[in-house]
């Protein structure tokens, strides 16, 4: 039996002891010293008061136990928001990586196109600063190439023009009816960048450049293509 239960069995009997003296001692006409209802009083508060802490230790224990699980939640809730906190801030910083990429991208085409378009600008221009000859040497054509075409240019297209025609500006393809430098199939296309299509390789150069830079963004670009599928 736990203390707590002797206790107040303890102040049950002496509350009952004391209920019987009073009766008793009424009962047979003695007087009661009131000093003694006052004393077995204190002694019944004194018993109930020296109840053990177990009550107390036990609220306190519990107490301590919310505590603890309030600041695991709290530790939790702090490390779930860290969490978040760092992957929006990973997602934004891929975002702008993406973006910058893009950005850079779209300036890099922006920039092969502007050249693509200048590079055609400078050869229309330079295709009527040759003289008009009856017919034209491998050297001299090269060098008109070279000219209108760029030094940056110029070894993809001559490495095209090696194959498609060996520098031959009228030759032409039996079977398919492809004519001039580039091979152009067919060959009246060539007319879009002049009249003497046939007789003069500058137009030709023209021709084939722009081809090129429209369809591939450079010579260069053609020639990767050739060297792939040997045909552009």
């Amino acid at each position: 039996m736990s203390r707590i239960s002797v206790r107040g069995f303890a102040v049950a009997s002496a509350t009952a002891v004391t209920t019987v003296g009073a009766v008793v001692g009424v009962a047979s006409g003695s007087e009661q010293d009131p000093s003694n209802d006052v004393e077995a009083t204190a002694a019944d508060a004194t018993l109930l008061a020296d109840i053990p802490a177990g009550g107390h230790a036990q609220v306190q224990t519990t107490s301590l136990t919310q505590q603890a699980d309030a600041q695991s939640s709290a530790a939790a809730a702090a490390t779930k928001q860290a969490a978040q906190e760092a992957a929006r801030k990973q997602a934004a910083e891929d975002a702008a990586a993406k973006k910058e990429a893009a950005e850079k991208a779209a300036a890099e085409r922006a920039a092969k196109e502007r050249e693509a378009e200048l590079a055609a600008s400078r050869s229309a221009e330079r295709s009527t600063d040759f003289a008009q000859q009856s017919s034209y040497t491998v050297a001299e054509v090269q060098s008109m190439a070279r000219q209108i075409v760029g030094a940056g240019q110029f070894q993809c297209f001559s490495n095209i023009v090696d194959h498609e025609s060996g520098w031959n500006y009228q030759a032409t393809n039996p079977s398919s009816g492809a004519y001039g430098l580039v091979q152009a199939l067919p060959g009246t296309k060539m007319a879009s960048a002049g009249a003497d299509w046939r007789t003069n390789p500058a137009t030709q150069i023209k021709w084939g450049l722009n081809y090129m830079n429209d369809r591939y963004g450079s010579p260069c670009g053609a020639w990767e293509f050739w060297q792939a599928n040997n045909w552009y």
